[in-house]
């Protein structure tokens, strides 16, 4: 089953720029398919392999901060290619 997970991680620190960096070059590296913009991360691929990923880098990122927020939106279905028709 595919899926389009959207991620927003917010350090709730001063220094917020290189906990997120350092998550978003993780993502990349992981071979799904990543996009970016400037206020979320989405992820697409296969349920497994993408929870998987994200069950181990998000408990690495918690574990280096202090204090770090993290919000997901699951979608079933890889929405990699969604273009508006408006």
């Amino acid at each position: 089953m595919q899926i389009s997970v959207e991620l927003a991680l917010t350090p709730l620190q001063d220094d917020f720029e290189a906990p997120i960096k350092a998550f978003i070059k993780k993502l990349r590296s992981s071979g799904l398919t990543v996009m970016e913009n400037p206020l979320s991360t989405q992820v697409y691929g296969e349920y497994d392999k993408v929870m998987e990923f994200l069950t181990e880098e998000v408990k690495e990122t918690f574990q280096a901060s202090d204090h770090v927020l993290l919000s997901m939106k699951i979608v079933k279905g890889n929405r990699s290619d969604y273009a508006a028709d408006f």
